[in-house]
């Protein structure tokens, strides 16, 4: 029984490493570190978890920091053009228009996990699950 009630806590804990970023991302949307800091506190505060929630909180952190750079390059570039010396061009909403699909599927994504993690499924990213399996070992 008990250990039922941790396996429903870990899965809690896993699910609200993606939902993280999405509640950071309601609070600061134009700006590209608050989604990342949000998610890198959750997971510097499950360190110690079990393999499962620190895989989980890995996974989301590594998305979070590839969707931060990304929106960096497109907030800095915006900036400049606004403020500075630059111009709008189709490099630019080429580029644009490849940060707001990538940001959508991943809040998409996101969701997704949460949902299925919240489940106990395991919920692999193309992109970052090979890199998570690379950082996170398992106790042994």
């Amino acid at each position: 029984m008990q250990e039922q009630v941790r396996e429903q806590d870990d899965r809690e804990k896993a699910a609200n490493a993606y939902v993280m970023s999405l509640v950071a991302l309601m609070a600061g949307l134009p700006l590209p570190i608050v989604n990342l800091l949000a998610t890198f506190i959750f997971f510097m505060s499950n360190r110690k978890s079990s393999y499962f929630v620190r895989w989980h909180c890995t996974q989301a952190l590594l998305s979070q920091f590839f969707v931060f750079i990304l929106n960096t390059i497109s907030f800095q570039w915006t900036f400049r053009i606004l403020f500075g010396d630059l111009e709008f061009s189709n490099e630019y909403f080429g580029y644009l228009c490849v940060v707001i699909i990538v940001n959508v599927a991943e809040i998409i994504g996101t969701l997704i996990s949460a949902v299925k993690v919240r489940k106990g499924i395991e919920s692999n990213w193309w992109l970052f699950s090979p890199l998570t399996n690379v950082l996170v070992r398992k106790e042994s």
